[in-house]
């Protein structure tokens, strides 16, 4: 018995590689300080918590429409689409049991096998995993690092459309960079769609994550609301990762396809959760930005100490809860050759957990420095300090041993 080779392409989110070593050193009875998974370890608000009990209560417990109920797509499409400066209605939405469908479903919806599709890197793990598991062709972009942060690589990514690309996917507010596009380069890539005729998925999982102004869809640009669909998450606002709940918003035929697949795949989202989504968007948000105020403060703290030691390169952006540090010089101060042997050290002599580079795809030929990734979102503002602190004086004593 054998399984199937389209399973040879599939890849993985290779952060929970990373939480298994982490969980396995904790077993032996060391302290862990968890950078390495996006997960938030704030409580949902109470108001969300609520509704999702009365609906249970009130017997919200059977199958629902595949494309979500009435009153969530009505929902979605007035507060997501106006904050968004966009006029959506409730056909323009599928509701989604997580963000993540997103991804598979639109392409599954828009690409032919062997279609080219291209895709940040670093990026998001699971764009290639999907990509290449319904036989597409994935062609990475990639970024340039800045005096200010991140920036596209717009002559590169231009460089890459040929007559056989169809997709581009496009995350701003980018995980793992952190960083976020200006007015000028979104308009960039919005010109690219448009004139080579593609197809964008807008990945907006960090949206609502800002720490100052506000965030633009590539959506609402002239030209884009008829070719896009945006990826968008309760998980991140209203810290609700487990309850798996997010949407597809986006032209009519697109969506009606991507409710089809749902009436395939998992039948529909859950009932009972949709309503705690109905209470998220209309509902109390006192909680939801005090939650932004606690991630500000986490990012605050981490970018305070890293910037503490030689060697380590990072800047502070302005939405998303991760950094993505370059510590070439740091490993050159201690005598590591590839990341991977540095994070395991710091994982053993500090107990600090986080990813590389190396889980958010793979290298594009050229690249020669080396980064990790930090997400603060799951662990609280004391014990960064400590764990910093810890990974800071290791650093520091470990390079002073070599030097002498």
């Amino acid at each position: 018995m054998q399984l199937a080779k389209r399973l040879e392409n599939l890849g993985t989110e290779t952060a929970f590689a990373v939480s298994e070593a982490a969980a396995a050193w904790k077993a032996q009875g060391h302290k862990i300080y968890p950078f390495h998974l996006g997960d938030i370890n704030i409580p949902t608000p109470a108001n969300i918590v609520a509704a999702q009990n009365k609906a249970i209560a009130d017997g919200k417990t059977g199958y629902a429409p595949a494309a979500g109920i009435p009153p969530l797509r009505e929902a979605l499409a007035e507060v997501a689409g106006g904050e968004r400066g966009i006029n959506y209605t409730p056909e323009n939405i599928a509701v989604q049991p997580g963000g993540k469908p997103v991804v598979t479903k639109f392409i599954q919806a828009v690409m032919e096998p062997g279609d080219e599709v291209l895709y940040p890197n670093p990026g998001y793990p699971i764009y290639e995993s999907q990509i290449e598991y319904f036989g597409g062709a994935g062609r990475p972009y990639r970024y340039i690092e800045t005096a200010h942060g991140f920036q596209m690589d717009m002559d590169y990514l231009e460089s890459l459309i040929t007559p056989r690309t169809r997709i581009l996917i496009y995350n701003n507010c980018q995980n793992p960079l952190g960083t976020e596009s200006s007015a000028a380069e979104m308009q960039h890539v919005a010109e690219l769609a448009i004139k080579h005729n593609l197809w964008v998925l807008s990945d907006e999982a960090y949206f609502d994550v800002h720490y100052s102004g506000a965030t633009t869809s590539i959506a609402s640009l002239p030209g884009m609301k008829e070719r896009t669909v945006i990826l968008y998450t309760f998980s991140k606002k209203y810290a609700m990762t487990g309850w798996r709940l997010g949407a597809a918003i986006g032209p009519k035929e697109v969506i009606q396809a991507i409710a089809r697949l749902n009436t395939n795949d998992e039948s529909c989202t859950t009932h009972f959760v949709q309503w705690a989504g109905v209470e998220a968007l209309r509902g109390d948000q006192t909680a939801a930005r005090a939650n932004v105020e606690i991630l500000r403060e986490r990012r605050d703290a981490t970018v305070e100490i890293l910037r503490q030691i030689e060697g380590v390169v990072v800047h502070k952006p302005e939405s998303t809860f991760y950094l993505f540090p370059n510590v070439t010089g740091v490993m050159q101060r201690l005598g590591f050759k590839t990341v991977g042997e540095f994070a395991d050290a710091a994982l053993k002599q500090t107990g600090v957990s986080f990813c590389t580079r190396m889980h958010f795809g793979r290298p594009i030929p050229g690249e020669t420095d080396h980064y990790v990734r930090f997400a603060y979102s799951g662990i609280n503002a004391p014990d960064i300090r400590e764990g910093l602190t810890l990974f800071r004086d290791w650093i520091n004593s470990t390079a002073k041993g070599a030097a002498i």
